[in-house]
């Protein structure tokens, strides 16, 4: 069952600089060790724990559009076709300096 894999920027050293590989599996968990074993080290960057049971939690990983902590987390079910989207997660911002950014400052 091939399922096709979006890859971030910050994760393509892994892939060979490829934002797309293909992987096997028939949960999300056995697709992560499909692709560990042709991209040696990425599996580490997205599970955690000891045993690799659990997401990491600044990681987002999407099912056809779908967040897999809504639909069973590493046991998601994947079928042949299936497109799996791995997301960073984001936080923080720039604060503005400008003068007048806030209000009250000239």
């Amino acid at each position: 069952m091939a399922v096709q894999v979006r890859v971030p920027t910050i994760l393509r050293s892994y892939t060979g600089g490829s934002k797309l590989v293909e992987g096997t599996g028939d949960t999300v968990a056995a697709l992560f060790l499909d692709l560990d074993s042709r991209h040696s080290g990425l599996r580490g960057r997205l599970v955690t724990g000891d045993d690799g049971t659990e997401l990491h939690r600044f990681v987002n990983i999407y099912v056809n559009d779908e967040d897999v902590r809504f639909l069973g987390g590493l046991d998601a079910k994947l079928n042949d076709g299936d497109e799996v989207t791995i997301l960073p997660a984001v936080a923080g911002g720039s604060v503005d300096s400008s003068p007048g950014a806030c209000a009250g400052q000239h």
